[in-house]
């Protein structure tokens, strides 16, 4: 039980310290974007790319055999790893190519 209190509160504090940057910057619409971004952009992000990689994993023989391997990986797996972990936190204005 102390290890699920604990990786909650990790959790937590992961998602909060970046939006207490952005949020302290005074730009409030600012702060609300990095906050929406942070609560709900985020774990979608997250949740993208396990489903992802399990489509990945059961559409790579036809992608194999078709030849489309790298553009099936970066479809399925790479654009959200970009969504999630490479763009800024708040900004939704990015086209996924970063």
């Amino acid at each position: 039980m102390k290890k699920l209190v604990l990786l909650l509160l990790v959790c937590f504090l992961c998602f909060l310290l970046p939006v207490s940057a952005v949020a302290s910057s005074g730009n409030d619409n600012n702060a609300e974007m990095a906050i929406a971004d942070a609560v709900l952009a985020r774990p979608i992000g997250l949740a993208s790319i396990v489903i992802g990689t399990a489509v990945f994993v059961v559409t790579l023989p036809f992608a194999a055999f078709s030849g489309t391997v790298k553009q099936t990986a970066d479809t399925l797996v790479g654009a959200p790893c970009r969504f999630t972990f490479t763009r800024p936190l708040g900004d939704f204005e990015k086209d996924g190519s970063y």
